[in-house]
């Protein structure tokens, strides 16, 4: 069992993406430029969405398999960083601010936005990969939680948990519902089991823009008053905890942990508000 709290480990080389791969316009810049369209989607925008969103699920599939202690963070990296530029997309993260890498992964302690290194997976870990991919033009963006070995009953039924509360989440998508119907599954769940749910961090419109302004809460948020329209199109990512819900920052200016240092799991999808309920587009 893995008892030990994480360290920055050394960071390899930034991977390089064919020329010939077109990148999102905020690489290369200090951040992307302000999206201020519509947050429904139109129909041809959507498909294309299906197709980045299927590229990133599937990246996110093959890095899982290699996912056994001792093997370092940055070798899943390499290996959703392959599958996407094989399938002619950008992986959406490298770049993204200055992130150095082409997904995130973050253990144990890690909410989110954990930087691939030369961190080594150990017997008794559970560990997130994020993985979002670009191509035609938009985003599809999915993340899940991983066991490594053998992992103590605390910790599975966390990562079993945050994956229905996820499930719970989706379902309680309709048109005319307000967004916070969304958070308010997740935490009236969450709370049964005396799980933090993290505020700071929230799903997020997608489409065009990687992260387009639309919030979604993960807790009751009285303020998340938008209504569900067809064709809208968001993450909804719920990050919960064995702790406390709030939250450090290491000196990296991206890896997120719990301020107890208890551990954390999350699951996401990517998904779109139909007619009658939601279709999940980040499916394999």
């Amino acid at each position: 069992m893995s008892g030990q709290l994480l360290v920055p480990g050394k960071q390899s080389p930034t991977r390089q993406v064919p020329a010939s791969i077109p990148r999102p316009e905020y690489v290369g810049r200090p951040g992307p430029a302000p999206y201020t369209g519509a947050e429904v989607q139109d129909a041809e925008t959507v498909e294309r969405m299906r197709l980045a969103s299927r590229i990133a699920a599937r990246a996110m599939e093959e890095a899982a398999k290699a996912v056994a202690p001792g093997v370092t963070t940055d070798e899943l990296d390499r290996i959703a960083h392959e599958y996407i530029v094989a399938a002619g997309a950008y992986p959406s993260d490298l770049g993204y601010r200055g992130f150095p890498k082409s997904i995130c992964t973050s253990l144990n302690e890690v909410i989110c936005h954990g930087i691939p290194d030369s961190t080594v997976l150990r017997d008794g870990d559970i560990v997130n990969l994020d993985v979002t991919a670009y191509i035609g033009g938009v985003h599809g963006d999915c993340n899940a939680t991983y066991l490594v070995g053998d992992v103590a009953e605390e910790s599975r039924l966390l990562v079993e948990r945050t994956r229905e509360s996820l499930r719970r989440a989706i379902a309680a998508v309709r048109p005319g519902r307000q967004i916070n119907v969304i958070g308010r599954v997740i935490e009236s769940y969450a709370k049964r089991f005396g799980y933090g749910v993290v505020r700071d961090f929230t799903g997020h419109g997608i489409h065009t823009s990687f992260h387009s302004g639309l919030i979604i809460p993960h807790y009751d948020d009285p303020r998340a008053t938008t209504v569900m329209r067809p064709g809208m199109t968001f993450t909804i990512e719920p990050m919960l905890t064995l702790g406390t819900h709030e939250y450090e920052m290491w000196d990296d200016g991206w890896t997120v942990v719990t301020k107890d240092r208890s551990r954390t799991a999350q699951f996401e999808h990517t998904l779109v508000v139909t007619a009658d309920g939601a279709e999940v587009l980040t499916l394999p």
